[in-house]
């Protein structure tokens, strides 16, 4: 009875051995995140994590931007990692699993096509044995949404590294494009400066509109005097210009019957104006 105690006690104390695995490429707070639960997973746990190297990463998933080296080391300085495993398998197998002595498989509940092509789920042999245990993904956060991000501004990133003192050689940009950044980016910078002045113009404009709240009346009684000097001098000009226009148009109107005075009584045309009362007294005077 004492040695069967004994050796449940040894096992309660012997750290459960968690298996996680993936790419971890541009390693992230997401992946630290889905590593932290693996960990917490048991009061006592050891956590071993896979990755995959570049040749099988390549084949079965895509290019990364980190080589296998640099993907390994990212791991190693993770402080939920007690053990990284290079060069892990696409798919788990009970010899892999029996050769590093794991519990449980880690992992969130996604399926993952395995290297059949058949479309598989990598992780269906750890979950049909019951030794699968759910992660949970990092909403915002991933390899591929980092890629986004850099594809969408990558004219701004290439400038970036440009200005550090990258050649356009090593970045695989030609001339005319460097040449092409560089005015754009020329632009841009013109542009958010002329935005800061007028940001500062409105600052100051602020500062008199403030100014001017606090002399309010002042400002009131000076408007009314100058709406009213501007409205007696605007009829003072109407009026003369009004003067000025009628006494035009009658030197125009005593021109036109001078003329017509010339022509025979006889005709039936004259260039003068009956109806003005003007000239029926001039007409009469010459009669």
């Amino acid at each position: 009875m004492e040695e069967e105690k004994e050796r449940r006690n040894e096992e309660e104390e012997r750290p459960v051995r968690v298996y996680a695995d993936g790419i971890y490429d541009l390693f992230h707070f997401g992946h630290a995140g889905s590593l932290e639960q693996a960990k917490k997973l048991f009061p006592n746990t050891y956590l071993l994590v896979g990755c995959c190297n570049d040749e099988t990463t390549h084949k079965y998933k895509g290019k990364t931007v980190m080589t296998d080296k640099e993907r390994y080391e990212s791991l190693r300085h993770c402080r939920w990692v007690d053990e990284v495993i290079p060069d892990a398998p696409w798919v788990i197998t009970q010899e892999f699993l029996d050769k590093h002595q794991i519990d449980y498989v880690a992992h969130d509940s996604l399926p993952y096509a395995d290297a059949s092509g058949a479309g598989k789920d990598v992780y269906e042999f750890v979950k049909s044995a019951g030794r699968f245990k759910e992660t949970k993904r990092t909403e915002g956060i991933s390899t591929s949404d980092l890629l986004m991000r850099i594809l969408k501004d990558y004219n701004q990133y290439v400038m970036r590294n440009l200005d550090r003192g990258y050649s356009r050689k090593e970045l695989g940009v030609s001339y005319v494009k460097e040449k092409r950044l560089r005015v754009n980016m020329g632009l841009i910078k013109l542009s958010e400066k002329v935005k800061e002045q007028q940001e500062k113009v409105g600052e100051k404009i602020q500062i008199v509109a403030k100014t001017a709240g606090m002399h309010r009346n002042e400002w009131v009684e000076n408007a009314d005097r100058l709406v009213a000097g501007f409205l007696e001098m605007f009829e003072e000009g109407f009026h003369k210009m009004g003067t000025a226009i009628r006494d035009r148009i009658q030197e125009r109107l005593r021109g036109q019957h001078l003329i017509g005075s010339t022509y025979d009584s006889g005709d039936d045309e004259y260039y003068y104006d009956y109806d003005s009362d003007e000239y029926d007294d001039e007409d009469e005077d010459q009669n």
